[in-house]
């Protein structure tokens, strides 16, 4: 790895030890919970721009879009709240179920919560498939939801405490990169779907969610635990041999001593929810609530639920709409292997900085030429030039999110927590995470109708403040122990004044190698 250039905090402890095939292959498995997320993220946006789906369970949408005498301009003919609610009823229900997720992730281990979301993910899957009518249609789901609650909640704890610290990023990152790739296998599969001239195709995109759900439930049953979460149960023994094993060496005494540290303290804790609010986790608990807020209010998810419907709101037809939704979830996976090679050589930081940016700048861009060509009547329509021009830089916006604020906006969470409280605060990362994609998921078309080519420019300012706010807040994580980023924060100007000597495990060593 890069040396310590983008480190200011002193150098990190290595533990030694190998990045063993056994530690590889259980973060890939892990990493498929970021499937069923990602195929959800992509299927529904495409499903709601299907005619057969829209007038079977959406009526009124389907007769606004297609009656040319209506009043309704471009920026309004899908705004429509009972349409908003199939997409966002899951990310409640993912904001629920993250609070139970979190107390079984912490009392029956990480895997367990995996496995539970994968056959709930499952059933609700099974039941859209079916459904017919509204109803069948949102418990479905809400199921879903359920099951990416727990899914979101253990996958990056899971990921972050198997992972060497030299390579925590990277591995981490592999959630991220499952979620892109579940977003292009739905865009590919909307795609498809759509051509079956007997209208059923909606019907596959959504009971194809099965599959992700099927591969996460089996995965979980044959991965270890980590040793984190067996020390926390108080299964020392377990803890030792499976440190050994993921780490290929006998010698793991350092790292283990370091774990004995944290699981002490983690056992003190006894309402790691009261715990939380204490003044020496406010560094941790602040990040945990903003960043999750910042990653939803970059208006990602305003591109990946509703691009098809974007799309086609801003003049491309049927198949042109989900063709561009399939090239931006290809861009999606490519950027984000840029993230998962260069987040543990340059550091969050650099990545978080220069992904604002990029985002902020396509942001701006895309929205005055949206409102040169539909001006705020949403009447015009796009040369092919404009068309492809608006696509690329569609396609730069979501480049720039897929190596910065959408893998680092979980990675980043998921490690900064102490190990007593790092259940809570994983929850909280994924509840804030769900409200804000509830609320924008619930809100966006009706955004799109009053606010028109304004909502390019509201989430790009919010690109402004989130890109300030790491500027200036965030310390770097980059290669520092997981049980020893309380270490960071001590040394960081501003949030240092909160963080007592003793909440910081292994200071001795630190300061010896200082």
């Amino acid at each position: 790895m890069a040396g310590g250039a983008f480190a200011s905090q002193g150098p990190a402890k290595n533990y030694g030890g190998n990045v063993t095939f056994f530690v590889l292959i259980s973060c890939i498995v892990a990493s498929t919970g970021g499937l069923i997320f990602g195929y959800d993220l992509g299927i529904s946006g495409g499903v709601t721009a299907m005619d057969p789906f829209l007038s079977k369970f959406f009526p009124s949408v389907y007769h606004k879009v297609h009656n040319a005498s209506a009043h309704e301009t471009a920026y309004c003919k899908f705004d429509s709240q009972l349409l908003t609610l199939f997409t966002s009823s899951l990310y409640l229900a993912a904001l629920v179920a993250s609070f139970l997720a979190s107390s079984t992730t912490r009392l029956f281990g990480r895997k367990m919560s995996m496995s539970i979301g994968g056959i709930i993910f499952l059933f609700g899957s099974i039941l859209n498939g079916i459904a017919n009518n509204v109803a069948a249609l949102i418990i479905g789901r809400l199921l879903l939801g359920a099951g990416v609650g727990f899914a979101n909640q253990s996958v990056p704890l899971y990921l972050s405490e198997m992972a060497p610290a030299h390579l925590r990023g990277a591995l981490s990152i592999g959630f991220q990169m499952a979620i892109t790739i579940g977003i292009l296998a739905a865009n590919l599969v909307n795609y498809g779907t759509n051509k079956i001239d007997e209208g059923y195709g909606w019907r596959i995109s959504l009971a194809l969610a099965g599959v992700p759900a099927l591969i996460m439930t089996l995965g979980a049953l044959v991965l270890p635990d980590t040793p984190n979460s067996l020390f926390e149960r108080g299964k020392k023994d377990n803890a030792m041999k499976i440190l050994k094993k993921i780490r290929g060496t006998d010698n793991v005494d350092e790292e283990y001593q370091d774990l004995v540290e944290a699981s002490e303290a983690a056992a003190k804790v006894q309402h790691p929810w009261k715990n939380i609010l204490q003044r020496k986790y406010r560094p941790q608990l602040v990040i945990g609530i903003l960043i999750p807020m910042f990653q939803q209010l970059t208006g990602i998810n305003v591109i990946m639920f509703y691009a098809p419907v974007l799309f086609k709101t801003i003049g491309f037809g049927d198949d042109a709409s989900l063709m561009a939704a399939v090239i931006t979830g290809s861009v999606n996976v490519a950027a984000t292997v840029v993230s998962i090679v260069s987040v543990d050589r340059f550091g969050r930081r650099a990545l978080f900085l220069e992904g604002g940016i990029q985002m902020v700048i396509c942001e701006f861009v895309v929205g005055i030429v949206i409102a040169l060509q539909f001006g705020s009547t949403g009447v015009g329509s796009f040369s092919k030039g404009y068309a492809d021009l608006v696509l690329i830089l569609i396609c730069i916006y979501v480049a720039a999110f897929a190596w910065s604020w959408g893998p680092l906006g979980w990675l980043v969470p998921s490690e900064i927590y102490p190990l007593e409280i790092r259940s809570a605060g994983q929850a909280i990362n994924v509840a804030v995470n769900m409200f804000f994609t509830f609320v924008i998921g619930q809100v966006f078309l009706t955004m799109l109708c009053h606010m028109k080519f304004g909502l390019f420019f509201f989430f790009g300012s919010w690109g402004v403040l989130m890109t300030i706010f790491i500027y200036i807040f965030l310390p770097e994580t980059r290669n520092i122990p997981i049980e020893e980023i309380s270490g960071v924060f001590k040394k960081h100007w501003f949030w240092g004044r909160y963080i007592p000597d003793d909440a910081v495990i292994g200071h001795q060593h630190h300061n010896q190698s200082a």
